[in-house]
């Protein structure tokens, strides 16, 4: 297969690179690097089968490809509200672009969604049918308003034009190449831990999130965009459910850290549960994730501490 990965440079996209080259595919890698890096990448770099272009999502491109996978657009907090407009802009435009590059090329379309277009949900566990409870004018509005657009832009390409198009709507994800600046409580906590820092949690630390490993996630990528069961969407997470305040724990433990956990505020419109229900994953992928919490904080642990130098 000749591949487009667009953030093939970011945290997921880098690993789905490694996994589609292993495999032989032709991969093109497609990032402006706001919040990729070419540290994930340089090990591709001398590989003839993959290709890296620095070029942003936004702005139209050309490329001769069987797959498209649409990865661009800053995930986390920090970073999707640095520019809130620019933010948008990557969702809405980056899959314009793509949806039409898949439309003249007759390729397969992926496009990476979110658990975010759940908002803070009113509905628990959150199946594929919720059609959520989001705030269209937030702070974090301009990514989970930017993803919803791009699932409704996926779905009436799909109608109007008859693209092949796939939908995957990720939850909190850990692993190796996250940043260690990006915010999300994974690498906040980590990150704290290893410097010594008190580990901050926003709220009283009841509110849950469902952490899945990278590899998992994206085992469940390459399962949705090669099978023909569904186009999506489908909830790709682990529904394993824990509070902040037990995942630091869990953080503290195991980084052998004597760190405190302290408390502030919580931020607007931060979602107080997320779990998923993977039904559909399960009965049309025969996918559900296999690696425990513990042991995907070891092996990102131990990533940030070679990548801190520690």
């Amino acid at each position: 297969m000749r591949v487009l990965i667009t953030g093939g440079a970011g945290f997921l996209g880098s690993h789905l690179a490694d996994k589609l080259v292993d495999r032989g595919d032709d991969v093109i890698c497609l990032d402006n690097l706001f919040t990729g890096s070419k540290r994930n990448i340089a090990h591709l770099l001398n590989a003839p089968n993959f290709e890296f272009m620095r070029h942003d999502v936004i702005d139209p491109f050309k490329v001769e490809v069987d797959r498209i996978y649409n990865l661009a657009c800053p995930a986390s907090p920090i970073h999707y509200q640095y520019n809130a407009i620019k933010t948008i802009k990557t969702s809405v435009m980056g899959a314009i672009n793509c949806l039409g590059l898949a439309k003249r090329v007759n390729a397969r379309v992926f496009q990476a969604s979110t658990s975010e277009i759940y908002g803070d949900p009113d509905l628990h566990p959150q199946p594929e049918s919720y059609w959520g409870n989001v705030n269209p004018i937030g702070i974090r509005s301009c990514y989970d308003e930017g993803k919803r657009c791009a699932e409704t832009l996926f779905f009436d390409y799909h109608r109007q034009n008859a693209v092949d198009i796939r939908i995957a709507r990720i939850f909190n994800t850990h692993g190796p190449r996250m940043s260690p600046e990006d915010g999300r409580v994974v690498s906040n906590f980590i990150v704290q831990a290893l410097k010594g820092e008190d580990l901050t949690i926003f709220g009283d630390g009841m509110q849950t999130r469902s952490f899945c490993y990278y590899s998992d996630l994206i085992e469940g990528f390459v399962r949705l965009m090669e099978q023909d069961r569904t186009i999506g969407p489908v909830n790709l997470g682990n529904p394993g459910e824990f509070t902040m305040l037990e995942l630091a724990e869990n953080v503290i433990k195991l980084t052998k850290t004597k760190a405190k956990i302290v408390f502030k505020h919580l931020p607007q419109d931060d979602p107080k549960q997320r779990k998923p229900d993977i039904e559909i994953a399960k009965s049309k992928l025969n996918w559900e994730p296999t690696v425990p919490l513990e042991e995907g904080l070891k092996e990102t642990i131990a990533y940030f501490k070679e990548l801190l130098e520690l």
